[in-house]
């Protein structure tokens, strides 16, 4: 299956049990990622089971995804949809020079009717993005309400 394809089952819902992992050229520069994922305009994105991608993301970063994504929660801003981006909450207006997105870690949790909110509605993917700035932030929608097309 190419990464394309997993990217876009993910986006769409369809993974809940894996994790997205984007890792930016200013982060990671190391060609041999390109052969386990998707190679974006800026970086590599790669989908992965949900154990190994943490697994992954703590050797890549140093840091526990789940711990991250709990401070990312601190700092409400906007991951792309295609997880390969986003906009740093501190970015003053129009000014995007220094907010430049390192890397993101998403998930998807099936839909809960029971949480109600965005969960009653459907499926939610999770996104937590670090900025070149320091500023660690999170993002979440329904796939439904989204367009996944990675085109």
């Amino acid at each position: 299956m190419s990464d394309l394809r997993a990217r876009e089952e993910f986006l769409s819902g369809d993974r809940p049990d894996d994790v997205v992992l984007f890792l930016s050229d200013s982060f990671v520069s190391d060609d041999r990622l390109d052969e386990f994922g998707e190679r974006v305009d800026d970086g590599v994105l790669l989908v992965v089971d949900g154990e190994r991608g943490r697994n992954a993301f703590q050797a890549a970063i140093g840091t526990d995804a789940m711990d991250f994504a709990r401070s990312a929660m601190e700092h409400e801003g906007v991951v792309d949809v295609d997880l390969a981006g986003g906009t740093c909450p501190e970015t003053p207006g129009d000014d995007a020079a220094d907010h430049e997105v390192r890397f993101v870690f998403a998930f998807t949790e099936k839909q809960n009717e029971d949480a109600g909110g965005l969960y009653a509605e459907g499926d939610v993917v999770h996104a937590y993005a670090q900025c070149s700035c320091g500023v660690a932030y999170s993002d979440r929608w329904n796939p439904s309400d989204a367009d996944t097309n990675t085109d």
